[in-house]
This record gives C-alpha cells, sequence and structure tokens, in this order.
C-alpha cells in the first residue's frame, strides 16, 4: 500500500541522493517548541566566520536576533526573507574590530552550507498545540521549506488537505516555524506543487 508514509519515506530518499543528510525528527534532541536546528546554525556561522574571529557571544546575537523577529506571520516571514536574502552587517562585540558583513546562506559556495532533510518533526505551538510536518529542509538550521503529503490512494483526502493543512493549521499553530520559510510543497505522490505560503492555491506551480 503506498500509502503517505510511504510517500512520505520515498521523498527523503530522493533527498539523500541530492546529498542532503537526512534525520527524523525524534533523532535531534532539542525542545519542541524550538525550530531552529540552532548546533546547525552555530556551525555554520562558526565556519564561515572563523577568519574574523566570531566570538560565542556573537553567535547568540545572531540567533536571539532572528528569534526575536515578530509580528504577524506574513510580517515576521517578510523580515526573515531579508535577511535570508540581503545578510546584515553584525556590529563587533569589540568595537575595535571591524563589523561583519553575515550571510546566513553561503550563495556563492554552496558546498559549505549543511543541507538537511527532517520527517515527523514534532513542534509544539500556540496554546501547547502539537503539529508534525510531513517534511521540513533546513539550510544551515534554519527550516526554509516545509512539505506536507497526501497519499492519493486514500479516500476523502486530496493534494487540496495538504494545501489547507499547510496554510490554515500550520499557520495558525505553528507560525515560528513558517516566518522561516521560503516556500511550501505539498504532493500526492502523483501530483506535486510548490508555491509561497501566502499564495492561493490557483497560483501554485
Amino acid at each position: 500500500m503506498f500509502n503517505e508514509r510511504a510517500l512520505e519515506l520515498s521523498i527523503m530518499e530522493l533527498f539523500k541522493g541530492e546529498g542532503y543528510t537526512y534525520l527524523a525528527g525524534e533523532q535531534i534532541h532539542r525542545e519542541r517548541t524550538e525550530v531552529l536546528l540552532v548546533d546547525d546554525l552555530r556551525q555554520y556561522l562558526y565556519n564561515r566566520y572563523a577568519k574574523d574571529g566570531i566570538t560565542p557571544s556573537e553567535v547568540d546575537g545572531i540567533l536571539l536576533r532572528l528569534r526575536n523577529i515578530s509580528g504577524t506571520v506574513y510580517e515576521a516571514n517578510k523580515a526573515v526573507h531579508k535577511l535570508l536574502c540581503d545578510g546584515f552587517i553584525l556590529n563587533r562585540e569589540d568595537r575595535t574590530q571591524k563589523d561583519i558583513y553575515i550571510e546566513l546562506i553561503d550563495y556563492d559556495n554552496p558546498e559549505n552550507n549543511i543541507f538537511k532533510a527532517v520527517n515527523q518533526f514534532e513542534i509544539e505551538g500556540v496554546g501547547g498545540q502539537l503539529r508534525i510536518p510531513d517534511g521540513i529542509v533546513f539550510v544551515n538550521g534554519i527550516p526554509v521549506v516545509v512539505l506536507e503529503f497526501k497519499s492519493v490512494v486514500k479516500e476523502n483526502t486530496t493534494i487540496m488537505d495538504a494545501y489547507t493543512q499547510l496554510t490554515v493549521r500550520y499557520r495558525r499553530d505553528i507560525p515560528e516555524l513558517l516566518k522561516y520559510n521560503a516556500f511550501v510543497v505539498i504532493s500526492d505522490g502523483v501530483n506535486n506543487k510548490y508555491g509561497s505560503l501566502f499564495s492561493p492555491y490557483d497560483y501554485f506551480y
């Protein structure tokens, strides 16, 4: 039976084939309210900015900057998207040192990034609500893509149900995850679509 679980695992295999590290959510030790893979983001920042002598407290400051972005899901997402695309200036702890231009993703040297595909990543959201996205793609510990699957062989479920799960339930219950989102993917194993979290279904490609 090609059910949602089989579809989920087959998609994870595709990511592994592309060089992503695959992990099941239960393998990641963290608070369930934490949506970043903090160790990955720290590792990336230390490696990328080692020559600049980036300090632990400066790395902590970058994490705090990301976590403190607030507002509606749309406003927070827009602010994060700007940081991901444009980077930002980090004012040094030691004011005698030159400020660092921080890029959270190394676009020029993709091999310097940490790519992970994770399934069944439990997230405790608003009011203690527990949600478990089928798949999340992390780049340097930042959850940039969320995937949701519905099996085409299961009666009374469609790819539209996956769209609703992402854009209504997840947006309502786990906004902290979605503030980092670049785009979402929905699939029933036959039809596959992607689009912005904020797009009507008709605009999914």
